[in-house]
């Protein structure tokens, strides 16, 4: 295999434009696809949004690679049960709240190790998403993937990775999150020395790109940083061989033969690429006095829906965060939500839960279903000291929608959940003294 660039080079900036080349002199000057593009390559765009698309969301790259994509053979029907699209035939949402247990690894690649926990919307209308776990053990090897159905959001649990893609490489460890738009094509691989294997989440948004969200009274600092968010440098390969190229389309899968690798984009510009965000850059906004901000507060990417401030997916994390609020309960508070919430564990403990809860698992609270913190957090958190504590040994993250999220037959089955989870609010004993004078300090 001959590579170019081989190393990761990155860019920084959400969505800026970038222009990067494998070769000096790859990219065309003064226009994009001239009569003969240099180096003999061929110049292709790739387009994420409608051409009409308002300027500031129209999302769009140019690529100059050795061969166009057409060239390839014709795509045949492939079966992948494990992963689930919406609608499922039944639609059935269930209101009670759900956990599982993190899954096993499977001995397959990221492909074989997707299961599909729970769906919503409807991926033909673009609207909704749905969530999938990963656990696997080795490379794709021969075998690439696009994903035409919407763009997916990586969180990877355990074990780093690295994703191969057309417009470059992007290594990701745990802590750290990877997003892939629609239709680009990549190889998903543990990180060289992590060949005990990778797991964790996706989000696979049927809907509207991920974007940052609207700072609105916080100004114009805060959250995460465009500037955090880093994009690959041009790399190439130039080999020939017996490849698969697997795509996600209309709810199916489908795989066709090449005779070469697809990652032979020699330069590229555009705001259409993959990029990758540290967590840990987040500048996290919370209160200096009493209660507690809305966890809007915290999130990071949104994908915005037809109706204004109301997402069609949002991703929200809990990072470590000093917590100094006032004559308060510090705890995340008793809840019932318009929005549905699918939850995950990176490391640590989540403040709202004091066992069962894993790193690599899973809950699920769909609108209107009542959560809060378990019998044990309430009890602790209602007696502890309010000095100033910084929540050091936690990162838990949200994907949250409009729509309802279905779990699949599988999830609901599935040896890993947790069919006794209601019972951790069962401990949640009266503590009403109708005769006593209360004793608060406002």
């Amino acid at each position: 295999m001959r590579e170019r660039n081989a190393e990761c080079h990155y860019h920084a900036g959400f969505r800026n434009h970038v222009s990067s080349e494998a070769l000096p002199g790859a990219l065309p000057q003064g226009q994009n696809s001239p009569q003969q593009c240099p180096y003999g390559l061929y110049a292709e765009q790739l387009s994420g949004s409608a051409f009409t698309a308002p300027r500031s969301h129209n999302l769009r790259s140019w690529l100059y690679r050795i061969r166009p994509s057409v060239v390839q053979g014709a795509y045949q029907p492939m079966e992948m049960p494990q992963v689930a699209t919406a609608p499922l035939a039944e639609r059935m949402p269930d209101p009670n709240p759900m956990r599982w247990d993190p899954i096993a690894f499977c001995a397959g690649d990221f492909l074989e190790g997707l299961i599909t926990l729970a769906v919503n919307g409807d991926a033909q209308a673009q609207q909704g998403c749905a969530t999938h776990l990963y656990a696997f053990s080795r490379g794709m090897q021969q075998r690439f993937f696009y994903n035409a159905d919407g763009e997916l959001l990586i969180v990877p649990q355990q074990g780093a990775i690295e994703v191969r893609s057309e417009l470059g490489l992007l290594e990701v460890a745990s802590g750290e999150i990877v997003v892939i738009p629609r239709g680009i094509k990549f190889q998903l691989n543990p990180l060289a020395g992590h060949a005990e294997g990778c797991r964790g989440y996706v989000a696979e948004n049927y809907g509207a790109p991920l974007e940052l969200p609207s700072l609105g009274p916080i100004g114009s600092n805060g959250l995460a940083n465009p500037r955090d968010f880093l994009a690959p440098s041009a790399r190439f390969e130039d080999e020939a061989g017996d490849f698969t190229l697997v795509a996600k389309f209309g709810g199916r899968f489908w795989r066709a033969s090449l005779d070469h690798s697809p990652l032979d984009v020699v330069a590229w510009h555009g705001n259409y690429a993959p990029y990758k965000y540290d967590l840990a850059t987040f500048n996290t906004i919370n209160t200096v006095s009493f209660d507690h901000p809305d966890p809007s507060i915290f999130t990071v990417l949104t994908s915005p829906s037809d109706t204004a401030g109301v997402a069609n997916l949002d991703f929200v994390i809990f990072p470590p965060r000093w917590m100094v609020a006032e004559n308060t309960f510090r705890p995340p508070y008793f809840h019932r939500n318009l929005m549905s919430e699918l939850m995950g564990l990176i490391h640590g403990e989540y403040d709202a839960k004091r066992e069962g809860f894993r790193p690599g698992g899973a809950s699920l609270h769909n609108a209107m279903t009542p959560h809060g913190p378990d019998a044990a957090t309430f009890e602790a958190a209602s007696q502890a000291e309010l000095a100033p504590r910084y929540q050091s040994n936690t990162l838990a993250f949200m994907f949250e929608s409009r729509y309802l999220f279905q779990p699949t037959p599988q999830a609901l089955s599935s040896s890993a959940r947790q069919r006794d989870y209601g019972s951790v609010w069962q401990g949640l004993a009266s503590h009403f003294t109708p005769h006593t004078t209360p004793q608060f300090t406002p």
